[in-house]
């Protein structure tokens, strides 16, 4: 008889092509996926599978198959979603991508919770500064930070993302306060190249102001940078979540805070569909339970602005 985990494992190995793939994907032996399509076939008593040295791709059996099993596992899962809302449980996995240093940083400990607020909830991260394709790659939702493009996605803003430029105390003492964005041009700026403008943009009154940075240290990862700053190698910029033990500490102090750099938002994004399912329903609610709002790490912004530094 042909069972539910059966079917799961057929239409991994139809989407990822091979048997390699769907059980790296399923966490399971490729003598478990190859046992299985053969208890498929055997059962239906049909090849499903056409089998390759360049990978596996469906019979026209297969196809049909693969989208009978589509049917009924869309099916299962919100049967089984159903059942559980009325005991008031989430079910199912929920796979996630976040950005790297806000989701080491902050999603962690929000997912944390979660998961001991629903014990019989799978949660699957992935933690990279890549735009995934939710969609293809089966994400059930989509963290990310900055300007969204127009797209078919569903958003969710759950925040704002502020970001500021800072200095350690020691390079201020050594180099001077820049006071005007101007000032720049004659610092050593650590340069963050993850970005396709190269530029940094401060708002100077009513305009916005853009400013070509030139240093010896680059990098694609805010982290580094900070790192550098910290030690007195020059001036960066970078969020406020990520900036905000540092500028508590001393370790570094706000650069140009009258001139300040553009705010952007932290998002949740789905695929569409007019059902949320109640997995990406209770990620959304705790995350904006957290997040919304005045975010616990703009503080530092405040501490600055009541003592004078950066200003």
């Amino acid at each position: 008889m042909i069972e539910i985990e059966d079917m799961r494992c057929f239409l991994e190995v139809v989407k990822s092509r091979g048997f390699n793939r769907a059980a790296a994907y399923l966490g399971i032996s490729k003598s478990i996926v190859s046992r299985r399509i053969a208890r498929i076939e055997a059962d239906l008593g049909t090849v499903l599978l056409n089998r390759t040295t360049r990978g596996v791709s469906p019979t026209e059996p297969g196809l049909e198959f693969t989208m009978r099993c589509e049917r009924i596992l869309a099916e299962y899962d919100d049967a089984r979603e159903a059942v559980a809302q009325h005991g008031g449980e989430v079910v199912g996995c929920l796979r996630l991508s976040a950005p790297l240093s806000f989701g080491t940083r902050h999603v962690v400990p929000v997912l944390s919770e979660l998961a001991k607020r629903h014990p019989r909830l799978e949660i699957d991260v992935s933690f990279s500064d890549r735009k995934v394709d939710l969609i293809a790659e089966r994400f059930d939702a989509s963290i990310r930070i900055g300007t969204l493009q127009d797209s078919s996605l569903i958003a969710r803003r759950i925040g704002p993302a502020r970001a500021i430029l800072v200095a350690s105390p020691d390079y201020l003492n050594r180099r001077g306060r820049p006071e005007k964005p101007a000032d720049l041009t004659s610092h050593d700026c650590l340069i963050y190249t993850g970005s396709s403008d190269p530029d940094i943009t401060l708002r100077n009154g009513d305009r916005w102001v853009s400013i070509r940075p030139s240093g010896r240290l680059r990098s694609d990862n805010g982290e580094a940078l900070l790192a550098w700053a910290i030690e007195g190698l020059g001036i960066t910029g970078g969020p406020t979540f990520m900036l905000s033990d540092a500028l508590s500490s001393g370790a570094v102090e706000p650069v140009l805070a009258d001139f300040p750099l553009a705010e952007h938002g932290i998002y949740v994004i789905r695929p569409p569909g007019a059902n949320v399912p109640g997995k990406v329903r209770v990620l959304i609610d705790i995350l904006v339970e957290h997040f919304g709002g005045a975010p616990h790490w703009d503080d530092c912004l405040m501490r600055a602005e009541k003592s004078g530094i950066g200003l």
